[in-house]
């Protein structure tokens, strides 16, 4: 399936990430990871443009109550003031140093879930998984997915009890049974595996339908699958590295995508050329508002 996807903003992203749609300042937030670190917001009615340079590698921000923004970044869980950009640690990573952290999320109970990478992790040094995906608890980050390499797919399904994960270099996206109350996941299974000339797992959502959006790095490509694993529709993108989807827009009708530069597949042509830039297009679903940090 095509659609008109249009690159809505030059943002010239070395590894965009992690959009996140503000339903009260109208604006979408997300990250540029590296090169320079960097937090992004855009308005799209004006037109207005701010960016926060991060003192180290950032992985991914949250909305929180009372506008107690988080940003995450390589070595915990900071507090992020928008009015003059300071940020103040509020949590350290309890992972070791080379392991940073970075995919982020908030489920529908308003609890924060955190991702960390590997940066031992290499396409010649596969076997290292010193990552996990970790839920806040209070004043500790609790690692409750361990033997990550490289965290991506993060969603939630709309009910709250499904939780979406994946680590991304073995193609697959595992669901997750996540009691409401307690934040505990159980009964793990695969729900996608990618194959040859599907590109590779990144960043993910979930539409108003319960059908997850999926991020096919290094195939120009989006991905939907509903929630009993079948695939609805592939959209093809004129960019070649999708990082992550994210519903936005005054009525929830507009699908975001982050870009990456990296080197991932073929890089000398068209699509790969106008990786970096922040794209959207109308899918013809809407998303769901983005929940709030609970603490």
């Amino acid at each position: 399936m095509t659609s008109d996807v249009q690159c809505v903003f030059e943002a010239d992203n070395h590894l965009g990430e992690t959009p996140v749609w503000s339903a009260e300042e109208q604006a979408l937030y997300w990250v540029n990871c590296e090169q320079p670190p960097e937090l992004h917001r855009w308005n799209p009615k004006t037109g207005a443009h701010d960016v926060w340079a991060m003192p180290k590698r950032v992985g991914g921000f949250v909305l929180g109550k009372d506008g107690r923004n988080v940003v995450v970044l390589a070595d915990g869980l900071y507090d992020f003031n928008p009015a003059d950009g300071s940020i103040k640690l509020r949590i350290a990573s309890p992972l070791p140093e080379h392991v940073k952290l970075h995919e982020s999320a908030v489920d529908r109970q308003g609890r924060f879930w955190i991702g960390a990478y590997d940066h031992h992790f290499t396409p010649t040094k596969r076997d290292v998984h010193g990552g996990a995906f970790s839920r806040l608890d209070g004043d500790k980050l609790t690692p409750v997915i361990p033997g990550i390499a490289v965290a991506n797919g993060l969603a939630f399904s709309p009910d709250g009890r499904t939780m979406y994960a994946a680590d991304a270099p073995t193609r697959h996206v595992e669901a997750f049974t996540l009691d409401p109350a307690t934040g505990a996941v159980s009964d793990r299974r695969t729900f996608v595996k990618l194959v040859d000339g599907e590109g590779y797992v990144d960043g993910a959502c979930v539409d108003a339908e319960g059908a997850y959006w999926l991020a096919a790095v290094g195939a120009s490509a989006l991905r939907r699958y509903r929630p009993d694993g079948t695939l609805d529709r592939v959209v093809d993108l004129p960019f070649s590295n999708p990082t992550k989807p994210a519903f936005g827009g005054p009525d929830l009708d507009v699908l975001y995508v982050t870009s990456t530069k990296m080197a991932i597949g073929p890089t000398d042509t068209p699509q790969a050329r106008r990786n970096g830039g922040l794209f959207a297009f109308k899918p013809g679903v809407r998303g769901l508002p983005e929940p709030i940090m609970a603490t």
